[in-house]
Protein backbone atom coordinates (compact mmCIF):
# COMPACT_ATOMS: atom_id res chain seq x y z
CA UNK A 1 0.00 0.00 0.00
CA UNK A 2 0.98 3.75 -0.59
CA UNK A 3 1.13 6.03 2.25
CA UNK A 4 -2.25 7.39 1.09
CA UNK A 5 -3.57 3.60 1.60
CA UNK A 6 -3.99 3.66 -2.73
CA UNK A 7 -2.97 -0.02 -3.70
CA UNK A 8 -0.17 0.52 -6.20
CA UNK A 9 1.27 -2.06 -8.90
CA UNK A 10 4.75 -2.55 -9.49
CA UNK A 11 6.55 -0.71 -13.01
CA UNK A 12 6.39 -2.48 -15.82
CA UNK A 13 9.58 -3.75 -17.20
CA UNK A 14 11.28 -5.90 -20.30
CA UNK A 15 9.33 -8.77 -18.97
CA UNK A 16 5.82 -7.38 -19.20
CA UNK A 17 3.45 -7.68 -22.54
CA UNK A 18 3.26 -3.92 -23.64
CA UNK A 19 0.81 -2.57 -26.15
CA UNK A 20 2.49 0.73 -26.92
CA UNK A 21 5.02 2.40 -25.22
CA UNK A 22 6.35 2.75 -21.65
CA UNK A 23 7.11 6.15 -22.08
CA UNK A 24 3.16 7.14 -22.75
CA UNK A 25 2.03 9.40 -20.91
CA UNK A 26 -0.90 7.17 -19.46
CA UNK A 27 0.04 3.11 -18.45
CA UNK A 28 -2.96 0.80 -17.94
CA UNK A 29 -2.08 -2.40 -16.12
CA UNK A 30 -4.25 -5.02 -16.30
CA UNK A 31 -4.37 -8.15 -14.29
CA UNK A 32 -6.25 -10.57 -16.24
CA UNK A 33 -7.73 -14.12 -16.51
CA UNK A 34 -8.31 -15.18 -20.32
CA UNK A 35 -11.73 -17.28 -19.17
CA UNK A 36 -12.77 -14.53 -16.91
CA UNK A 37 -16.17 -13.35 -18.41
CA UNK A 38 -15.69 -10.19 -16.79
CA UNK A 39 -11.96 -9.09 -18.65
CA UNK A 40 -13.57 -10.42 -21.85
CA UNK A 41 -15.75 -6.92 -21.37
CA UNK A 42 -12.97 -4.79 -20.32
CA UNK A 43 -10.96 -6.20 -23.14
CA UNK A 44 -13.42 -4.30 -25.24
CA UNK A 45 -13.08 -0.97 -23.12
CA UNK A 46 -9.02 -1.21 -23.81
CA UNK A 47 -9.25 -1.48 -27.15
CA UNK A 48 -11.44 1.70 -27.57
CA UNK A 49 -9.54 3.31 -24.78
CA UNK A 50 -6.22 2.33 -27.34
CA UNK A 51 -8.06 3.25 -30.34
CA UNK A 52 -9.58 7.08 -28.89
CA UNK A 53 -6.14 8.30 -26.72
CA UNK A 54 -3.01 6.52 -29.45
CA UNK A 55 0.43 7.03 -28.25
CA UNK A 56 -0.65 8.88 -24.89
CA UNK A 57 -1.58 5.87 -23.64
CA UNK A 58 -0.17 2.09 -22.87
CA UNK A 59 -1.40 -1.00 -21.94
CA UNK A 60 0.33 -3.64 -20.09
CA UNK A 61 -1.61 -7.27 -19.59
CA UNK A 62 0.13 -9.26 -16.54
CA UNK A 63 -1.80 -12.93 -15.94
CA UNK A 64 -3.73 -14.09 -13.09
CA UNK A 65 -5.59 -16.87 -13.75
CA UNK A 66 -7.92 -18.11 -11.67
CA UNK A 67 -8.63 -21.40 -10.18
CA UNK A 68 -12.28 -21.48 -10.27
CA UNK A 69 -11.57 -20.91 -14.41
CA UNK A 70 -10.45 -24.66 -15.68
CA UNK A 71 -9.24 -23.91 -18.95
CA UNK A 72 -7.17 -20.47 -17.78
CA UNK A 73 -4.16 -21.78 -16.74
CA UNK A 74 -4.04 -23.71 -19.89
CA UNK A 75 -4.97 -20.29 -21.67
CA UNK A 76 -2.42 -18.37 -20.03
CA UNK A 77 0.68 -21.15 -21.16
CA UNK A 78 -0.28 -20.75 -24.87
CA UNK A 79 -0.13 -16.75 -24.67
CA UNK A 80 3.34 -17.25 -23.12
CA UNK A 81 4.18 -20.14 -25.80
CA UNK A 82 2.87 -18.12 -28.22
CA UNK A 83 5.00 -15.08 -26.80
CA UNK A 84 8.24 -16.76 -27.43
CA UNK A 85 7.80 -16.72 -30.89
CA UNK A 86 6.65 -12.83 -30.80
CA UNK A 87 2.67 -13.53 -31.20
CA UNK A 88 1.89 -12.58 -27.46
CA UNK A 89 -0.84 -10.03 -28.57
CA UNK A 90 -2.06 -12.50 -32.02
CA UNK A 91 -2.80 -15.07 -29.30
CA UNK A 92 -4.41 -12.86 -26.87
CA UNK A 93 -6.81 -11.40 -29.11
CA UNK A 94 -7.96 -15.13 -29.88
CA UNK A 95 -8.31 -15.89 -26.90
CA UNK A 96 -11.11 -13.05 -25.63
CA UNK A 97 -12.65 -13.48 -29.24
CA UNK A 98 -13.27 -17.24 -27.82
CA UNK A 99 -13.33 -17.11 -24.28
CA UNK A 100 -15.76 -19.93 -24.40
CA UNK A 101 -13.79 -22.16 -25.81
CA UNK A 102 -10.28 -22.66 -24.53
CA UNK A 103 -9.26 -26.56 -24.52
CA UNK A 104 -6.12 -27.36 -25.61
CA UNK A 105 -7.54 -27.95 -28.91
CA UNK A 106 -8.68 -24.95 -29.39
CA UNK A 107 -5.51 -23.27 -28.18
CA UNK A 108 -3.31 -25.40 -30.37
CA UNK A 109 -5.75 -23.76 -33.27
CA UNK A 110 -5.24 -20.35 -32.23
CA UNK A 111 -1.91 -20.88 -32.07
CA UNK A 112 -1.62 -21.80 -35.74
CA UNK A 113 -3.78 -19.20 -36.59
CA UNK A 114 -1.48 -16.78 -35.59
CA UNK A 115 1.08 -18.42 -36.72
CA UNK A 116 2.71 -20.20 -33.63
CA UNK A 117 3.66 -24.19 -33.92
CA UNK A 118 0.99 -25.71 -32.18
CA UNK A 119 3.30 -28.24 -30.56
CA UNK A 120 4.54 -25.10 -28.93
CA UNK A 121 1.25 -24.82 -26.62
CA UNK A 122 1.01 -28.52 -26.20
CA UNK A 123 4.55 -28.87 -24.71
CA UNK A 124 3.67 -26.02 -23.08
CA UNK A 125 -0.14 -26.92 -20.95
CA UNK A 126 1.76 -30.83 -20.61
CA UNK A 127 4.93 -29.13 -19.06
CA UNK A 128 3.71 -25.62 -17.18
CA UNK A 129 6.46 -24.77 -19.30
CA UNK A 130 5.73 -20.73 -17.97
CA UNK A 131 4.46 -21.54 -14.44
CA UNK A 132 7.38 -19.29 -13.08
CA UNK A 133 6.56 -16.16 -15.26
CA UNK A 134 3.04 -16.77 -14.96
CA UNK A 135 3.47 -16.68 -11.17
CA UNK A 136 5.73 -13.76 -11.51
CA UNK A 137 2.52 -12.35 -12.31
CA UNK A 138 0.10 -13.31 -9.69
CA UNK A 139 2.41 -12.52 -7.13
CA UNK A 140 3.16 -8.82 -8.60
CA UNK A 141 -0.85 -8.95 -8.13
CA UNK A 142 -1.26 -10.15 -4.27
CA UNK A 143 1.31 -7.75 -3.30
CA UNK A 144 -0.61 -5.16 -5.17
CA UNK A 145 -3.67 -6.13 -3.27
CA UNK A 146 -5.87 -7.65 -6.28
CA UNK A 147 -8.90 -9.64 -5.32
CA UNK A 148 -10.43 -10.71 -8.62
CA UNK A 149 -10.24 -10.31 -12.34
CA UNK A 150 -9.77 -7.58 -14.11
CA UNK A 151 -8.07 -5.35 -11.45
CA UNK A 152 -6.70 -1.90 -13.27
CA UNK A 153 -4.19 0.37 -12.30
CA UNK A 154 -3.34 3.77 -14.01
CA UNK A 155 -0.47 4.74 -13.48
CA UNK A 156 0.54 2.54 -11.20
CA UNK A 157 -2.56 3.58 -8.97
CA UNK A 158 -5.22 1.15 -8.32
CA UNK A 159 -8.51 2.12 -10.09
CA UNK A 160 -11.78 1.25 -8.24
CA UNK A 161 -14.26 2.61 -10.38
CA UNK A 162 -16.45 0.72 -13.38
CA UNK A 163 -15.03 -0.59 -16.56
CA UNK A 164 -16.42 1.58 -19.04
CA UNK A 165 -15.17 3.64 -22.29
CA UNK A 166 -16.50 6.67 -20.41
CA UNK A 167 -15.60 6.10 -16.52
CA UNK A 168 -11.95 4.88 -17.52
CA UNK A 169 -11.51 7.96 -20.06
CA UNK A 170 -12.40 10.14 -17.27
CA UNK A 171 -9.88 8.70 -15.12
CA UNK A 172 -7.27 9.10 -18.13
CA UNK A 173 -8.17 12.47 -19.12
CA UNK A 174 -7.50 13.64 -15.37
CA UNK A 175 -3.48 11.76 -15.41
CA UNK A 176 -3.27 13.75 -18.85
CA UNK A 177 -4.19 17.11 -17.12
CA UNK A 178 -2.15 16.32 -14.18
CA UNK A 179 1.33 15.94 -16.29
CA UNK A 180 0.96 19.14 -18.40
Amino acid sequence: MAQDGTDLTPEPDGEDHVRGSLDAAVVITEYGDFECPYCGESNGVIEEILRRYGDRVAFVFRQYPLPMHPHAMAAAEASEAAATAGKFWEMYDALYRHQRALTERDLRGYAEAAGVDPQLVSTAIAENAYQSRIDRDRQSGNASGIEGTPSIFINGFAYEDEVSVDALSDTIDRALAART
